[in-house]
């Protein structure tokens, strides 16, 4: 089976993006979608995307971790299938689409480089852990704030969290966060792909309406993440013992297409 691709990356979180609007790729299994994600033998990517069609809307997103399985909404996935979207010509400055958890709108803000807007799930609750906080913002995430996250062990704190005994059947992201002034500096370890990544969305998203549950950060309605990739804007509102109209923005960027054959 000859499989044609195009790779993105969003601050430097990768994804192979297939177009399954004639469903082709629906019969993909989890082998096979971790070879494509394999960095080795396969093409290399953090996640890999499905854009199938969608009654009422633009298009639906259908994401799988790099370990082969479905999982729930990937934020900068969401900011790239809407360029690849875009590429295609199905959209052309806004989206209105669907994922796992629901419907998302989207703003190409810019053209070159490539900004898109990403409304997220609202989130209606968070739960503080000890010093820390656990938040759904389309995926699970556990936030810890530390005084210098560059120069964590991140793979092995990170796991001590995902594989303890409430986090271990289901999983979690875990983000590491330090305020530096206004700024927020984040790393994040993914379920499914197992390692650090450069960047995640929902996870920074995560980062960022935690900090303002916690007090670190002026409630300014906006606040600027860096990540190892790279630079989001999250957007929020506080709405009780939640947040509403959140979004994430920051660069999606075509990096390649092309074919590869797989079994």
């Amino acid at each position: 089976m000859i499989v044609h691709f195009s790779k993105y990356q969003g601050t430097g979180n990768d994804f192979v993006i297939l177009d399954n609007r004639d469903k082709v790729f629906s019969s993909l299994n989890s082998r096979q979608i971790e070879f494509l994600c394999d960095r080795h033998f396969g093409i290399g990517a953090d996640g890999l995307i499905l854009l199938e069609q969608s009654p009422g809307k633009d298009f639906y997103m259908k994401y799988f971790n790099s370990d082969g399985n479905e999982s729930s909404m990937c934020g900068n996935g969401g900011r790239c299938v809407i360029a690849f979207a875009n590429e295609l010509k199905i959209i052309k400055n806004r989206a209105n689409f669907r994922a796992i958890d629901g419907g998302h709108e989207a703003i190409i803000s810019n053209k070159s480089p490539l900004i898109v807007k990403l409304k997220m799930a609202d989130v209606e609750e968070y739960e503080p852990i000890g010093n820390d906080v656990f938040l759904n913002t389309g995926s699970p995430h556990y936030v810890r704030f530390v005084d210098n996250v560059s120069a964590m062990e991140i793979i092995y704190e990170a796991q001590k969290i995902r594989y303890n005994d409430r986090f271990r059947k289901e999983g979690t992201n875990v983000n590491f966060a330090q305020v530096l002034e206004s700024i927020l500096i984040v790393r994040s370890y993914e379920r499914g792909v197992e390692d650090e990544t450069y960047s995640c969305g929902t996870g920074v998203v995560g980062a960022a309406l935690a900090s303002v549950a916690k007090g670190l950060v002026p409630v300014l309605g906006k606040q600027t993440v860096h990540t190892k990739g790279g630079i989001l804007t999250v957007y929020y509102e506080q709405n009780g013992s939640g947040f509403k109209n959140v979004w994430l923005e920051g660069e999606a960027t075509f990096v390649y297409k092309g074919e590869i054959e797989i079994n």
